[in-house]
């Protein structure tokens, strides 16, 4: 079936949402984590209207939209409603307001140097995709000051455009379609206010991934260790065979831990121990530490080497105090997609039906979708379309969201179709 296209350009709508500065703020306790994400959620729910889609926006900015289905009451009743989620912040880490988009078209190869900062270059020979995928499609990128925005103003924009899709084209067979739009993603809170129940689906789909037919439904099990390290304190001037420097005994603590498990050495379905933030004096001071693995017995693997350390710098330092303290973010979403295999089977259908081969990637990290998923809301991750995400040389294809787009519209025709025979 050939569909009509939306009424407004996919690329359209990415260049104005990728203008919205929407970047989230760790420190705020609010959500939105910025005043500034209102701007965009608005401007979504207010669009949405427009279509003469039925839509909320929260008093936290979630942004939900129902699309009806196109069966009959019977046939509607047999279909289980399914959802579609962006989210609409962008990281904090990187400037992000002034974005200025910039088309290429028509790539032929090569690297891109992107003209607002001659320092940024992306470099072919790092993005593999460009020369073996891409060649002859629209590559957006900023001008090299900002970054772009694409995630997840690529999955924002391509939801947009599949409900405009669907409602272009009535003639499509699908039940009940969610669509959501989420605050604060990029600060590890955008399910902390995800009203799951009000959000109506049985199950759902983040776009928020990678390169063209990417399937992502594997994250890492994330907890972190809280350790507290508490010396003696005396005055330096008189503290021979007194003073405890906390910040010493941390550092012996830190000097332990196996270079070999830490981000920068490993890879694939390897998990790791990654010191990120100190806070202190020298008399106590605390590391967090990240424990990342696809098993829980990896997790359970490094409890017990942090445990084993804090116990040996104790007998290095017995004045000192060591306190240890996990706490739990998320679990690999992998166990609860296994529950519910129509998810991944009906995606690679619909990636297939857009002329695309779908293939399966491990997330490095975490998404909306795991936390999700553990909510009751089974959420594993497609592509988006976006590479070097959360810098100043990120690049998304515009050929690749417009698939991306229709296979949103093929999920929804295809979970119909299954569920009635």
């Amino acid at each position: 079936m050939n569909l009509h296209p939306p009424r407004e350009p996919l690329l359209d709508r990415f260049e104005r949402y990728v203008r919205i500065d929407t970047a989230s703020d760790e420190s705020s306790q609010t959500c939105p984590s910025t005043e500034k994400q209102w701007n965009l959620l608005r401007m979504l729910h207010e669009e949405l209207q427009g279509m003469g889609v039925d839509t909320t926006i929260d008093e936290n900015g979630y942004v939900f939209a129902t699309v009806p289905s196109t069966l009959s009451a019977a046939e509607t009743a047999k279909v289980p409603v399914v959802g579609f989620i962006a989210h609409a912040d962008t990281v904090p880490t990187v400037a992000s307001a002034g974005v200025t988009p910039i088309v290429h078209r028509n790539y032929q190869g090569g690297d891109i140097a992107l003209p607002g900062d001659p320092s940024q270059v992306i470099l072919a020979s790092e993005y593999k995709n460009l020369e073996s995928k891409y060649i002859g499609m629209d590559i957006v990128t900023s001008d090299g000051t900002t970054l772009l925005g694409a995630d997840d103003k690529a999955g924002v924009a391509e939801i947009m455009t599949a409900v405009d899709m669907l409602l272009q084209n009535p003639e499509v067979r699908h039940g009940t379609i969610k669509m959501g739009f989420t605050p604060d993603e990029e600060i590890g809170r955008g399910a902390n206010l995800f009203d799951v129940e009000k959000f109506g689906a049985q199950f759902a789909y983040t776009m928020d991934g990678g390169p063209l037919g990417e399937i992502e439904y594997e994250t890492f099990n994330a907890f972190s260790a809280h350790v507290t390290f508490t010396g003696v304190g005396v005055h330096p001037g008189y503290a021979k065979g007194k003073l405890v420097n906390a910040t010493r005994v941390l550092a012996a603590f830190i000097d332990r831990l196996p270079r070999n498990v830490s981000p920068e050495a490993t890879e694939d379905r390897e998990g790791y121990i990654h010191p990120y933030t100190l806070s202190g004096t020298s008399e106590q001071i605390t590391v967090k530490i990240l424990l990342r693995d696809f098993e829980m017995d990896g997790i359970a693997e490094k409890k017990a080497l942090i445990n084993l350390i804090a116990e040996e710098v104790r007998e290095a330092y017995p004045k000192a105090t060591i306190d240890v303290e996990y706490i739990e973010y998320y679990r690999n979403m992998r166990y609860k997609i296994e529950e519910e295999p129509r998810l991944i089977a009906y995606a690679e259908e619909a990636i297939k039906r857009c002329d695309v081969e779908p293939h399966h990637e491990l997330i490095r990290g975490g998404t909306d979708g795991a936390r999700l998923s553990y909510m009751g809301l089974p959420c594993p991750n497609l592509f988006a379309g976006g590479e070097a995400i959360h810098s100043e040389r990120e690049w998304v294809p515009v050929q690749v969201m417009e698939k991306a787009a229709e296979t949103i519209v093929r999920l929804s025709e295809i979970w119909a179709e299954k569920s009635l025979g």
